[in-house]
C-alpha cells in the first residue's frame, strides 16, 4: 500500500505551507491584512497537520527514494514591493494547490479503504484549505491592478 507515501507527501505539504504563510505574513506586514489573515490560515494548516496525525500513526508514512519532480519548498524570504507581494501570494497558492491536491487523493484512498475516521479528517480539511485558496485567489485579484499598472 502506498498511502504512507502520500501521507508523507501531505505532512510535509502541510507544515511547509503553515511556515509559508508565516513567512509571507512578516515579510508584507506593512499589509495588515495580509498580516493577520497569513497568520490565521497558518494556524488552520496547522490544525490540519494535528488532524492528520492519527492517521499518520495508524498507517504510517514515508518518503520514496526516487526524487519527487515537483515538492513543497519553503520560502526562503519575502519580496518586497507590490510586485513581490503578488509573487508570495502566488507561491503560497501554488503550495496550498499542492496540499489540495494531495488531500484529494488521500480522500480516494479513504473512500477505498471505507476509513470514515480519514474520510472526515480529508473532508474537513479539504473545505478548509479551499478557503485559503479562495482567499488567495482574491487577494491576488485584488493586488494585481497595483503591482501590474500602478507601481512604478
Amino acid at each position: 500500500m502506498h498511502l504512507a507515501t502520500y501521507l508523507g507527501l501531505l505532512h510535509s505539504s502541510l507544515t511547509t505551507l503553515a511556515d509559508a504563510f508565516r513567512q509571507v505574513g512578516q515579510g508584507h506586514g506593512d499589509e495588515p491584512d495580509v498580516w493577520h489573515t497569513c497568520q490565521v490560515l497558518a494556524g488552520r494548516v496547522d490544525r490540519q497537520t494535528e488532524a492528520l496525525l492519527p492517521v499518520v500513526r495508524r498507517y504510517g508514512e514515508h518518503r520514496e527514494t526516487e526524487p519527487e519532480r515537483l515538492h513543497a519548498t519553503g520560502l526562503e524570504s519575502t519580496r518586497g514591493g507590490p510586485v513581490g507581494l503578488l509573487r508570495d501570494l502566488q507561491d503560497l497558492y501554488t503550495l496550498a494547490g499542492l496540499a489540495d491536491i494531495t488531500w484529494t487523493v488521500v480522500g480516494q484512498a479513504a473512500q477505498g479503504l471505507r476509513d470514515r475516521e480519514l474520510l472526515d479528517v480529508v473532508t474537513s480539511c479539504e473545505q478548509d484549505t479551499a478557503r485559503q485558496l479562495t482567499w488567495l485567489r482574491t487577494r491576488i485579484k485584488q493586488a494585481a491592478p497595483q503591482a501590474l499598472i500602478a507601481a512604478r
